[in-house]
Parts: C-alpha cells; structure tokens; sequence
C-alpha cells in the first residue's frame, strides 16, 4: 500500500510524505478496508507533532477518519455484519493510506445516496453533535440555540442537528464565508464573534430579550455565553478550540440557574456504550429524512494522499468549513 508514516515527530504537515508500505495485516476481529476517502481533524495535526493524548509508538500511519470498501472480514467472525465489498465508513488509526484495518465497532454503512467523500466526514462530528443537543441538552422544538464556530465540522452538524428538533440557530462565526455557509445549512440568525457586542445582539434576537435556551461551545467562549443565556439555560463544553481552556465565573452560573454540561463522545464506548447505537439510530433517521446532509468543504478540492499536507495546513490556518476531506483514487473508480 501507499500511505503516510511516522517514524518520528515533525514540526507540521509540510515535512509529511507519502511511501510505499507493506500492506497491514489485520488482527482476527479486524475488517481490511480500502480507503476512497479520509478526513482531516485537529487531533491528527497534534499527533504527527507528539502532542496528542494517544501516541502509537513508532513506526505509525498517520490518519485517523475514513470511509471505503470492505475487502477482507475477521477471521474470528462467522458471521461478520459488512460482508466484503460493503461500503463503509469509520475511524481507526492509519487511514492516510490506501489501506487501512478496523474493528466492527469502529464501522458503520456508508447511507444510502451518500458518497464515500461525505460518509468520510460523519464519524466524529455527527455523533458529538447530536450527543451534545440531544443526550446532554435535551434539546425540543421551540428552543433558541446558539451555535459557536458554526461553520465548522462540529459547528454544522450541530446547525443541522438542532434545526431537525425544530429549534432556531444563532449562528455564530468568525468570517463573511462561513456565516454564509452557516446559513445555507440552516441557521436563522448569524453573527460575527469578532464583533466584542456580539453576547447583547444575540440576547435582542432572543423573544423579550430572555436569551438563548442552549449554547453550542466548541472554542472556550462560555464566560461570554453566560451574558446571552436564559434563566435554566444549558451551556455545552464541547472544546476549546480558541486554544485555553477557560475560567469562568461561577456566580454567572448561580444567579442564572444555568447548567454547564460537559461532551467527550469519544468517552461513552468505555462509559456508556449503550447510547451509541441511540445516538446512530437518530443520525440515521435525519439522514432519511433529509435533514442531515454532509458537510464537505467544496471550496477547494484535495484528491490523493499526496495533498493531505495541504488539507491539514488549511485546516490548521482556519481557512476552511466543514469537514476537510481527502479523495484517494483507487483502482477501478468510477466516481466518489
């Protein structure tokens, strides 16, 4: 195969490079998948730099979201849930290659009329998104929703998300394009949180000025929320992107009854496992309804896993929305 190795950590993604690699053996409860679509995260960028909190020891591939086509099942299954040559998408470390292996949890079907470039996108993001609104939230028709860094992967999903459950979206976003893009997916209001006023716009948006019932925080701006929130409101800590880890003045949670409610999705295999086939059944269901759609950044394309350098570099310079995601040409492909 061809992928991605790490062999030692690297300043950034410019000094990542594609070689020849021996194909993976997969282990007995493993699926080997051939990659036609991987996407870019954050975390991947941290990893290649030895700053993540899972480091696999040397050598590793790089990657980590991915969606393809099953080409061998476990040969500790009998009777294994994707048979060879279902499509698939999931998350497993390595998937900046042309192969890459995966337990059944970590898979799902790619839905049905979706691409394997958009299904590459949805593992990480949908289920934090719909986790956050809907298992942490109790989100429900008629509420207002502020939505933070909402053109983002998180940010859109969670748009798409609280517009299905009938609530309105206060959008909020740090550039003309992607408040733009924040409205295409769905929100009602959008603001720029450059703008320092931006907690009292988004309080006068709210019927009488009361606020927001819930607020969407993937970037450390909950202090400011706490201006903008409704007496019983709900603020989601889902990241902090902004780069600090806040501190935030409890007195501002008591006199407004607010709760503050912590996300790790990637926590409930270990903690929770039973709401995880919850949260996937209620993805599935907006998928079919057509209130979940992907959400690829098309602004600029990426194909082969030569241009992943680039996706990572605009994903790190916050210059894209969405999900950045990475085409991989495979043989015999007619189109993503």
């Amino acid at each position: 195969m061809r992928g991605i190795q790490i062999s030692e950590y690297v300043k950034g993604p410019k000094e990542l490079k594609v070689t020849d690699l021996p194909d993976p053996t997969p282990k007995p409860d493993q699926y080997l998948i051939e990659v036609h679509a991987t996407a870019t995260n954050f975390f991947d960028i941290l990893q290649i730099q030895g700053k993540y909190q899972n480091q696999p020891p040397f050598p590793w591939v790089s990657g980590a979201e991915f969606s393809g086509t099953v080409l061998a099942t476990p040969s500790s299954a009998t009777n294994p849930k994707f048979p060879i040559g279902s499509r698939v998408f999931g998350a497993s470390q390595g998937a900046y290659a042309t192969l890459v292996c995966a337990a059944e949890p970590e898979l799902l079907p790619v839905p049905q009329g979706w691409s394997f470039l958009d299904a590459a996108g949805l593992f990480v993001t949908a289920p934090t998104s719909y986790g956050a609104l809907v298992l942490r939230a109790g989100i429900k028709a008629g509420d207002w929703v502020l939505v933070h860094a909402a053109a983002g992967g998180v940010g859109l999903a969670a748009v798409q998300v609280a517009k299905a459950f009938g609530a309105t979206v206060v959008a909020t976003a740090g550039s003309a394009r992607k408040l733009e893009v924040a409205k295409q997916f769905g929100a009602d209001h959008v603001l720029d949180y450059r703008d320092a006023g931006w907690p009292d716009k988004v309080k006068k948006l709210t019927p009488k000025g009361r606020g927001v019932d819930i607020v969407y925080d993937p970037v450390g701006l909950v202090d400011k929320s706490t201006k903008c929130v409704a007496w019983n409101g709900r603020i989601l800590v889902v990241g902090f992107a902004a780069g600090q880890i806040e501190k935030v003045a409890m007195n501002k949670v008591l006199l407004k009854n607010i709760s503050v409610v912590g996300i790790h999705w990637g926590a409930y295999a270990r903690f929770e496992r039973e709401a995880i086939p919850l949260v996937w059944g209620g993805i599935g269901k907006l998928i079919a309804e057509g209130k979940f759609k992907g959400t690829v950044f098309s602004d600029k394309e990426f194909v082969g896993l030569e241009s992943i350098p680039d996706a990572l570099l605009a994903l790190g310079g916050r210059e894209t929305w969405g999900k950045v995601v990475v085409k991989i040409p495979q043989p015999g492909d007619s189109k993503l």
